[in-house]
Order: structure tokens, then sequence, then C-alpha cells
């Protein structure tokens, strides 16, 4: 029966999976797939940087300078000391 169901005959395979690559740590294309994940990432945290710098607000002025109000959209309005 397996002689008709192709496959090459049969292979050692550890039932073993771990999310480094466990036996094949090595993929083909490891070098693309790293730069795929990291433009995905840099592209995501960029776009939610942008969107927290708009959206963030201080309606009691702070104490002490804290280094997003350099990049803040509002803080000139929100912390007259600046």
């Amino acid at each position: 029966f397996s002689s008709t169901m192709g496959g090459g005959g049969w292979y050692y395979v550890p039932k073993v999976w771990t999310p480094t690559g466990g036996w094949w740590p090595a993929p083909t294309a490891w070098k693309q797939n790293t730069a795929i994940a990291a433009t995905g990432i840099f592209l995501s945290a960029a776009m939610l940087f942008s969107v927290s710098a708009q959206k963030e607000r201080r309606p009691i002025p702070p104490r002490v300078h804290i280094p997003s109000q350099r990049w803040c959209k509002h803080a000139k309005e929100d912390d007259p000391s600046l």
C-alpha cells in the first residue's frame, strides 16, 4: 500500500517542535523572512508611534519635563512652560 502512495520511502522525523526550528534551524530563505518580519514590525511601530504622538494630551502639566513632550502634537497647548 505505501509503495503506491509515493513519498519516496521512510525518513526519520523526530516528533519535536521548537520555535527556533527544531532539528532544521536554518531554512533556505531565512534572510528574506527575517527582513520581511523586521520591516513589518518597524512599520507597525512607526504607525503606532505616529498615532500616539497625535493623540497624547496632558490635562495637568507635569512637574518635570517628560521626553515625549518633544514630539507630542499638543505639548505647547497643554504645558504653558514650554
